[in-house]
This record gives C-alpha cells, sequence and structure tokens, in this order.
C-alpha cells in the first residue's frame, strides 16, 4: 500500500486501489471535534485558520488516517466515513426516493391508514411517509369528526404551516366566497397557493361531512404527466421547466404575487418532482409577445394532458377520511355538486415537505422496513 502524499493544498491517500485526494481545509473542518457531541451542530470556526493550513504529517492505520496539522493540532478519520466523500458524494439520505407514478385507476391501490394506527404507532407513520414520498398521496380513514383529530394528525409530520388563508381553512359554501372553493362550482384542476413565494407543501383536507350531491374529488399524479410530456413534447417540457409563470391572489385586503416554474425538478436526482399550476390564480403572463407564441403551445398541451382520462383518478371524499398530498406534485380538483342538495364540509391545512422527509428521515432510521411485516396495530382499549 502506498503512503500518504502530502500536497500544497492538500493531500492524497490509497482507497479501495486508487490514491484520492483531500484538500487540508475541508479536512480541518470536519474533524470528529468539530462538531458539538449533544447539538450536532460545528462549533470550529475555519475562518479562524491561517491561510497556509496544512498536514505535518499523516499516517494511515487500519481504519484510519491520522493526521498532524501546522499547528500541532492532531485529527483522526474512519476510513470509511471518508470513502463517502472523496468524489463529492453525500453520507447518504433516506428521504431521496424514486417516485412512483400513478394513473387513473389508482384509487383501488392508494395508500390507506388509520388514524388510530399512525396516532399509536410509528413505524406506521415512517409507512405513511414512504407512501407520500413515493406517491404522493395517501389516505387516513378513522378521522375523529373534530378540529384537534386534523390539528393531531398534521403534527405527525411537523407544524401546521400557515398560508394566506390562516392556520387552517374551511372548504363550504359561502355566501360572499373569496375563492372557487367555497361555492359549489367545479374547480379546475390545480395546485394550492402558486402566488406565495413559497407554495405550501403537504396538503391535508379531512372531509368532516359530505351528503352533498356530486363533489367527486379529482386528482392527477402530475409528475406521470410532466414524464410524458418530456417524452413527447421535449421542447414544451423544457419551455415549463425554464419560464417563470406569474401568479397573484387578490381579495378586499390581500395582494399576493410571485413568479413560479410549472414544472419542478428534483436537484438530488433530476427527477420531475411536481408542478405549480392554477388557471384561477395565474396572472397576466408578461412574457414577451413572440415568446407567447411558443409559451402557449406547451401551457395548453401540458393543462390537456392533465385533464386527459388515463391520468385522472376520480372518487368520493367521504366523512371521516383525510386525504393528504404533496401540493407540488399532485393536481387535485372537484366536479360540482348541487347546491342546497346536503351539506359539505372539508377542513384543510398544510405543513411543509422539508417536515416530511425529516420526519421520514427519523423514523425510517429508528423503524427499518420489514418485507413481508404487516404494520403494527394500536394497543388494544381496556
Amino acid at each position: 500500500m502506498s503512503d500518504v502524499v502530502l500536497l500544497e493544498t492538500g493531500m492524497e491517500l490509497p482507497m479501495n486501489g486508487e490514491m484520492v485526494y483531500f484538500n487540508y481545509f475541508w479536512l480541518r473542518d470536519n474533524c470528529v471535534t468539530s462538531w458539538d457531541s449533544s447539538t450536532q451542530e460545528r462549533t470550529f470556526d475555519i475562518l479562524e485558520e491561517s491561510d497556509d493550513l496544512h498536514a505535518t504529517s499523516a499516517r494511515l492505520n487500519e481504519d484510519s488516517l491520522e493526521a498532524v496539522w501546522s499547528d500541532g493540532y492532531q485529527s483522526r478519520y474512519d476510513l470509511n466515513w471518508l470513502s463517502r466523500w472523496h468524489k463529492g458524494e453525500n453520507h447518504g439520505d433516506l428521504a431521496v426516493r424514486a417516485r412512483k407514478t400513478w394513473y387513473g385507476d389508482h384509487y383501488p391501490d392508494i395508500a390507506r391508514f388509520n388514524y388510530d394506527d399512525v396516532m399509536a404507532n410509528p413505524p406506521n407513520v415512517a409507512d405513511w411517509a414512504e407512501a407520500m414520498l413515493d406517491e404522493g398521496v395517501a389516505l387516513i380513514q378513522g378521522m375523529p369528526n373534530s378540529d384537534e383529530g386534523l390539528k393531531t394528525l398534521c403534527e405527525l409530520f411537523g407544524t401546521v404551516r400557515p398560508s394566506f388563508s390562516g392556520y387552517t381553512f374551511d372548504v363550504k359554501s359561502k355566501a360572499n366566497p373569496e375563492n372557487l372553493a367555497y361555492t359549489s362550482k367545479a374547480l379546475e384542476l390545480h395546485t394550492d397557493l402558486p402566488a406565495e413565494e413559497l407554495a405550501p407543501g403537504i396538503q391535508f383536507l379531512h372531509c368532516r361531512v359530505n351528503d352533498a350531491q356530486g363533489g367527486n374529488s379529482l386528482f392527477v399524479d402530475a409528475t406521470a404527466v410532466a414524464n410524458t410530456l418530456k417524452e413527447k413534447y421535449p421542447q414544451y417540457f423544457t419551455i415549463l421547466t425554464e419560464y417563470e409563470v406569474p401568479y397573484r391572489y387578490t381579495t378586499d385586503y390581500q395582494d399576493v404575487r410571485t413568479k413560479q416554474r410549472i414544472i419542478e425538478i428534483d436537484p438530488n436526482n433530476g427527477e420531475v418532482s411536481g408542478i405549480n399550476f392554477s388557471q384561477h390564480l395565474a396572472d397576466v403572463f408578461d412574457f414577451s409577445q413572440r415568446e407567447m407564441d411558443t409559451f402557449y403551445p406547451a401551457f395548453r398541451k401540458f393543462g390537456q394532458m392533465l385533464q386527459d382520462p388515463q391520468y385522472l383518478m376520480t372518487f368520493r371524499l367521504n366523512a371521516g377520511e383525510c386525504i393528504v398530498f404533496d401540493n407540488h406534485r399532485i393536481a387535485h380538483g372537484r366536479a360540482a355538486f348541487i347546491k342546497g342538495s346536503g351539506a359539505r364540509h372539508l377542513r384543510g391545512c398544510y405543513v411543509d415537505r422539508g417536515d416530511l422527509r425529516s420526519v421520514y428521515r427519523v423514523l425510517r432510521a429508528k423503524y427499518p422496513k420489514v418485507e413481508g411485516v404487516a404494520p403494527l396495530q394500536p394497543p388494544k382499549k381496556m
């Protein structure tokens, strides 16, 4: 085995049959003593080191690298840990998972969980979070008919995230509606609140009562649609991943506006991660008129594909059910219902996608998934 070679800005050492390079500043910054053992936050300040920081000596043991720095400080590095980083790789992320696209016939196979089960058993929360990361949608059944039930369910993933509608919102007909959702009219397929600078991540819609005639829920996995668009109309796909589209939400006391790319790309793996799409919150498109010649065909084709029956999942959301979905991935809407035909009340709120990923990382590391083992059931009440 070759020896460690000390260079001007870093060192080379043998690893997995090749000589690999590590920068001096990076190595010193990531000494195990650089981190607080309780908080896991970095306490070492690389900014205070001299510009000519270097190792005066370094040697390999069976499973570690030991280095002595120019100020006399000594560091030790686990070779297995170093092997993850020498090519710019990271320490892995359980929450970066390949998305499983689905189509209009998905409702019988939608991931279903029981409220009592997820409240009582963290491993079931991990399974639920995994379904959200993989498919972007899940159904929670057996919900209590209370405001508190929705709040406690949301808090399994994270803190309820306010929007310009408040911490929660109630979807039911109003005398003077400020939003089409608060009428009996049909709602076109959309994602919620793209006019916000950071549109909400995970949406919860708890059905408290649904006795109205009509009003079926409409859901589409927009990643499936976008992937097909990329395959069949690559020029349209490129346009919708690059153009920033203006959105605006206005009331007598609000004027919320921002710009969003219609199709989002996951920086971790290059997959389509979702969309920002809402015709009723789209502002006047402000590209040059010549650009409209290329933008509108792309916009219209994608919107028309979202409505294609092969992608459209249609179902009735019943009292005691809560549909939970990734608002950046799932386009949702509603068929019209007959006004006065019966009560209809959905209560909704949001949590951030980052909270979902955090919960999944913690719980899946603690409760690894064992294939073929049924999820835990809540303890029986005495």
